[in-house]
């Protein structure tokens, strides 16, 4: 009876006692109680959002509080630098108005001397090419000036010019005068020199001698150009490098005292 009674050991079931089956499971808690847990669940990370956007909005206030302070700082310092800036045109607020005087006179001198002709050179030149027994006694000058224009020439074969250049010389001997005539057209600026008259005269100084008058037409390169903007950035190029030179002897100098 006791053989009959004990159940027999199973080989399998000892080798699989160290498996874990896992049996289902069945939540038995009513729907409402699962609800409430979600709800909940729900509220604490709402709750949690609302405390990041509330941190998110006091840092950016916090933020928005610190660029008004730096964008009042630099409108105010901008507004000092303004009034500063200000005070200083102020001050030059004539200067625009003595450039512009000073760019009217220069223009008007530009002008007024644009007819200018260094006439101690050019009679000197003439007198220079003279032939040989011939002298000037008068000479005069009747041209363009800035405001009129040339008159017309007495020589109907003279080229248009913006002036004429009338000589009363004399001459102990017969004068030649196509030697006269090259000789006045070979100075620079002078064209279309022509003899007028010749006539036997004298005076206190010569008993006898020949009068001649002649005309040269001036041309415009005859003319100065003194006052040109070309002309003046050619001098203030040549004053700059006469102050160079000047400096660099005056080193030099100073550099010979020291040795």
């Amino acid at each position: 009876m006791t053989s009959l009674l004990e159940r027999p050991k199973s080989k399998s079931r000892s080798s699989n006692t160290s498996l874990r089956v896992t049996l289902p499971q069945v939540n038995l808690l009513p729907p409402e109680v699962r609800a409430a847990r979600g709800l909940a669940v729900t509220k604490r990370w709402l709750l949690i959002s609302l405390g990041l956007v509330a941190v998110l909005c006091v840092g950016g206030y916090g933020l928005a509080l610190v660029e008004q302070a730096n964008a009042t700082t630099s409108l105010n310092a901008a507004q000092t630098e303004t009034m500063s800036l200000q005070a200083e045109i102020a001050k030059y607020a004539e200067v625009p108005q003595v450039k512009q005087q000073l760019a009217d006179a220069q223009a008007a001198r530009e002008v007024g001397m644009s007819t200018e002709i260094f006439w101690q050179e050019r009679i000197a030149a003439v007198t220079a090419v003279l032939p040989e027994g011939v002298s000037i006694d008068t000479y005069a000058f009747t041209g363009a000036t800035p405001m009129t224009t040339v008159a017309p020439s007495d020589n109907p074969l003279a080229a248009p010019s913006v002036g004429q250049l009338t000589f009363t010389l004399r001459s102990l001997t017969v004068p030649n005068t196509v030697a006269l005539v090259d000789a006045l057209n070979s100075v620079y600026g002078f064209t279309d020199a022509w003899v007028q008259t010749l006539d036997v005269t004298g005076d206190d100084l010569a008993p006898t001698f020949y009068g001649v008058q002649a005309t040269v037409q001036v041309q415009d390169t005859a003319y100065a150009n003194r006052f040109t903007p070309d002309a003046l950035a050619a001098q203030s190029g040549d004053d700059t490098a006469t102050d160079s030179t000047g400096a660099s002897e005056d080193a030099a100098g100073t550099t010979e005292e020291g040795n």
